[in-house]
């Protein structure tokens, strides 16, 4: 009597997720630092252009598009050991394994020189330029800076606010000071954003050893001045392109409405010194910076 071979079971490959794959280099890039990027980028464009240059428009998108995905993944290539000892970062893609440190550190460097290259040849030198100081100030000083002092807030504000100086330099190819009244409304408004996400992340924050003001001050006396003074000196900041007549009333009217709803938000912020309040202000920030932007651009004159 024959005997059957033994059934072996067969051995499938494993799995690939190409979907998984795909997000989880589209969380590595960012978007929602490169979502702002790119809105204040167009905004700008649009107000430095006397006749509008889609051709133009779609090669500044494009570049500054890519920077910004290099960046955000080089940021998190850096500090990929903060980000998993943080809650609400833990499960990034990189501090989960999900994808190598080398792969990432591949994808920032290539999408960053891809970006700055592709900027310099196809929009101009001064765009380019801007875009390496982008990347210079993000990541080799605001982000090891994030370590070691709070003023790292402030300093980080600059290198955030730049890309709205990209889409100005795009058409002009330079700067006057309608494209620095842009800069000041975008770095002032970076201030009480990131103090209002550092208040209802403080735990985290101390846990990855950042000395934000949330975590040295845990009263909150520090954050609360300073939630109130950027938020409040916003208001008169940000009526400075109408002043310039870069834009007309409309703006104006709304611009101050804007800036009196937000700053009410920061003063309760400010007073109650809770997450509530915290959540509150960010929410404020949200809204009003692409109200603003959409401002700008309606009112153009």
């Amino acid at each position: 009597m024959e005997h059957s071979a033994p059934l072996t079971p067969e051995l499938s490959p494993p799995s690939f997720d190409v979907r998984q794959l795909v997000r989880d280099f589209y969380d590595l890039s960012k978007p929602g630092i490169g979502f702002y990027s790119l809105l204040t980028t167009a905004t700008s464009f649009w107000l430095a252009s006397s006749v509008f240059n889609t051709t133009l428009f779609l090669h500044t998108m494009a570049a500054t598009a890519l920077i910004t995905c290099g960046g955000g993944a080089l940021n998190q290539v850096i500090e990929i050991e903060a980000d998993s000892q943080m809650h609400r970062t833990e499960r990034r893609p990189l501090p989960s394994g999900r994808v190598s440190p080398l792969m990432g550190l591949l994808f920032g460097v290539l999408a960053s020189l891809g970006g700055t290259v592709y900027m310099l040849f196809f929009v101009n030198g001064l765009a380019s330029l801007l875009a390496i100081l982008t990347l210079g100030g993000y990541l080799f000083v605001y982000t090891p800076l994030k370590k070691k002092t709070h003023l790292a807030t402030l300093i980080g504000a600059f290198p955030g606010a730049v890309p709205i100086l990209i889409g100005w330099a795009a058409v002009r190819g330079s700067l006057d000071l309608s494209a620095w009244s842009l800069f000041a409304i975008l770095f002032i408004w970076q201030i009480p954003h990131f103090l209002a996400i550092a208040w209802m992340y403080r735990k985290d924050y101390a846990r990855a050893g950042f000395p934000l003001l949330s975590v040295i001050d845990p009263e909150g006396n520090k954050s609360a001045i300073n939630i109130l003074n950027y938020t409040l000196a916003l208001i008169p900041l940000s009526l400075l392109p109408s002043l310039l007549r870069l834009t007309g009333v409309v703006y104006f009217v709304g611009a101050l409405l804007l800036g009196i709803g937000f700053g009410a938000a920061a003063i309760r912020a400010a007073s109650q010194r809770t997450n509530r309040s915290a959540k509150q202000l960010l929410l404020a920030s949200i809204i009003y910076l692409p109200v603003i932007l959409a401002l700008l651009a309606f009112d153009k004159i």
